[in-house]
């Protein structure tokens, strides 16, 4: 797994890097602003961008642009980003456009360097990875009337473990069921519009369905 990491604060930076070098990721480039990311992934082809929301110039959400930027030109490339921020409608910014290979964790997750190596490799198999802290504050507001209203308690448990980036093995062992249950429920988890193939990308656009219906 080759990742580029782009974090404006050195020191952030290089512990990040220095973690996932001893988890035996490939960090092959580093970046302090959004032009030099942009540059890294268009000339290397990572597998996942590791990036940071605000960056220079302007430190609002370069790190976003930039993310929007590349997996326009390369959607192939994924892109997690990790953030201080507890702030939905940032991941929703994310995925919107290209919900596959996305994820967005807290930078206290970096503490667990086994997390993030799991996120990154979910993001690879093409999945999307939302920080359960952000997966509980979307569970815990009242929604307007929309698919994930609708849903049963059970099912809204096994959409926000989705959100986090659990597979339907981990899903079964967290919630006492068969793996078999899991896979119902995921089947009738709501889309988001999409005329891609549910078999395809059912979990993907059944997260996208869940921010959106914040």
């Amino acid at each position: 797994m080759r990742v580029v990491v782009a974090d404006d604060v050195m020191l952030t930076r290089a512990g990040i890097v220095r973690l996932l070098r001893d988890a035996r990721v490939d960090v092959v480039a580093e970046a302090e602003d959004a032009e030099t990311l942009l540059q890294h992934v268009r000339s290397m082809r990572p597998d996942v961008a590791v990036v940071d929301i605000r960056m220079p110039p302007t430190h609002t959400d370069e790190g976003l642009v930039a993310a929007r930027a590349f997996r326009n030109d390369h959607p192939e490339v994924g892109v997690l980003v990790l953030s201080q921020y507890v702030e939905p409608s940032y991941a929703m910014r994310l995925i919107e456009d290209q919900p596959e290979r996305v994820g967005y964790l807290l930078k206290d997750r970096v503490a667990d360097i086994a997390l993030v190596v799991d996120a990154l490799r979910r993001i690879v198999d093409g999945e999307t990875v939302i920080d359960p802290t952000i997966v509980q504050r979307l569970v815990g507001r009242r929604r307007r009337d929309d698919p994930v209203a609708r849903l049963s308690v059970r099912e809204r448990e096994v959409l926000g473990l989705i959100a986090e980036g659990m597979s339907n093995k981990a899903i079964a062992g967290r919630l006492y069921v068969t793996e078999r249950t899991v896979e119902a429920h995921v089947t009738d988890l709501p889309e988001a519009g999409s005329p891609w193939s549910p078999d395809q990308h059912r979990r993907v656009l059944s997260v996208l369905a869940f921010l959106r219906s914040t």
